[in-house]
């Protein structure tokens, strides 16, 4: 229970984040990704002072983390080990990017928008589902295959 109360509250503090912040809303990032002026004219650099602001809040718990022997709410850490850029890792970079790019919305600030039940949002939340499940399903159908 603590961890679901952990996970909670985390969620909620992001998510006024991203609505404070404005990131909830697409042309705010479709603004800063526009570096060279052509889609709406003017560069919007308010995504990079949230990154910043980001880093300097998350940075010292990480440190903070790190020194500790155990988690407060879990038996152990479970920090990521695999350090290998594969072709997987950058598919999938290159089409969060180009979603990202597209729409003006990654997952947390899509999931956030389903609020205010724009059909665009809806669509594009339906759509990253399916292509979750689709990808779920093939690394399933895949490992199968290994093994047999």
């Amino acid at each position: 229970m603590p961890t679901l109360l952990a996970a909670l509250v985390s969620g909620l503090i992001f998510g006024f984040g991203l609505a404070f912040s404005g990131m909830t809303q697409p042309t705010k990032v479709l603004g800063f990704l526009d570096v060279l002026g052509i889609g709406s004219g003017t560069w919007d650099p308010t995504l990079a002072f949230v990154m910043i602001g980001a880093l300097a809040v998350a940075a010292p718990g990480y440190v903070l983390a790190r020194r500790r022997e155990r988690p407060l709410f879990a038996e152990i850490a479970a920090w990521p080990t695999n350090r290998a850029i594969d072709r997987p890792l950058v598919a999938g970079a290159v089409l969060f990017g180009l979603g990202w790019g597209l729409v003006g919305l990654c997952p947390g600030p899509a999931i956030a928008n389903l609020a205010t039940l724009s059909s665009r949002i809806v669509a594009f939340v339906i759509a990253m589902a399916i292509g979750m499940l689709a990808l779920d399903v093939w690394r399933r159908r895949n490992s199968l295959e290994k093994t047999a």
